[in-house]
């Protein structure tokens, strides 16, 4: 029982909910309302800001955040497009590496690091060959994620363009209530869904 009293506060506080009555909150106006309804600033409708913003995003990634002024972003983008060159690089190294070994092994070298000083292999020919197929998937891998990683870049300009130009009012909104049984006073849980028009 305390345990759905705590989700039962929780849902309270984490939605705001104003359990009122019998008033009916959409058929109030104050003064703060007209205020603040003349001072918003209502972008005209613009069908191409969407394939702008897409556009400048594959130009030069981040641009279309830009156009869409969420500049905070931006150095999302450049984190996950650096990140995702920095392994590729890193695995391409290893993979070079690793092969280089490999091919001297081959020539009849026995000097590379996996040697030990007293002659001992620490990995085989057979280990030197599986590491540079991992080292080749992985290098692939942060290929395919880099540019997943930039289309994501540009589907996202494309969205928030779109998702800027829609109305969001009060009569769009979700406004989660708690019904409390009359006999018992235990909550009822369900959900209900009511559009204004």
């Amino acid at each position: 029982m305390k345990i759905k009293s705590y989700y039962i506060l929780f849902i309270a506080v984490f939605f705001s909910i104003t359990l009122s009555a019998q008033e009916n909150e959409d058929l109030k106006i104050t003064t703060e309302d007209v205020a603040v309804k003349s001072n918003k600033k209502i972008r005209p409708y613009n069908p191409l800001a969407p394939s702008k913003a897409a556009f400048y995003s594959a130009v030069l990634p981040g641009l279309g955040q830009a156009y869409n002024k969420q500049y905070w972003k931006i150095p999302l983008v450049y984190g996950a497009l650096g990140a995702g060159a920095y392994f590729y690089i890193e695995n391409t190294n290893n993979y070079n590496e690793i092969r280089d070994i490999y091919k001297r092994r081959l020539a009849g070298f026995r000097d590379d690091r996996f040697i030990a000083s007293d002659g001992t292999e620490l990995v085989t020919e057979e280990g030197l060959i599986s590491l540079q197929r991992r080292y080749k998937r992985d290098q692939e891998l942060s290929v395919l994620v880099t540019v997943g990683l930039y289309v994501l870049n540009i589907v996202d300009a494309n969205v928030a363009a779109h998702l800027q130009q829609y109305n969001i009012s009060k009569d769009l909104s979700l406004k989660p209530q708690i019904q409390f049984d009359q006999f018992d006073y235990k909550p009822n849980y369900g959900l209900t869904l009511n559009f204004n028009f």
